[in-house]
């Protein structure tokens, strides 16, 4: 039965993004109660801020999960691939179509 859930297991490839890549933020982030010290719906991250990934971690053995330091904002959120676009490398057709995915 669908039920609308992501099925795609991302850690069978390697990660899109590495330790001290620039990356933007592609969508903006609000506090899904997981972040300390911030309140629940309160903008973390804002479409267009820059950063760096610190670290590559996973969730649920299914999904990457990228430590990202958001310089401006001096706060490190954890973010999923489609929440990111590489300002190091260029994208290639292959991940541009998968960002469009909802």
């Amino acid at each position: 039965m669908w039920l609308g859930r992501e099925q795609e297991i991302e850690i069978r490839r390697p990660p899109r993004f590495m330790p001290g890549e620039r990356v933007r933020a592609t969508r903006h982030i609000k506090n899904d109660g997981t972040y300390p010290g911030r309140e629940i719906g309160e903008n973390l991250v804002r479409k267009g801020d820059e950063g760096y990934v610190r670290d590559v971690g996973t969730f649920l053995q299914q999904f990457f999960i990228y430590a990202v330091e958001w310089v401006d904002r001096g706060t490190v959120v954890g973010m999923r691939a489609r929440e990111l676009m590489s300002l190091d490398k260029a994208e290639t057709p292959e991940a541009l179509l998968m960002k469009e995915r909802p």
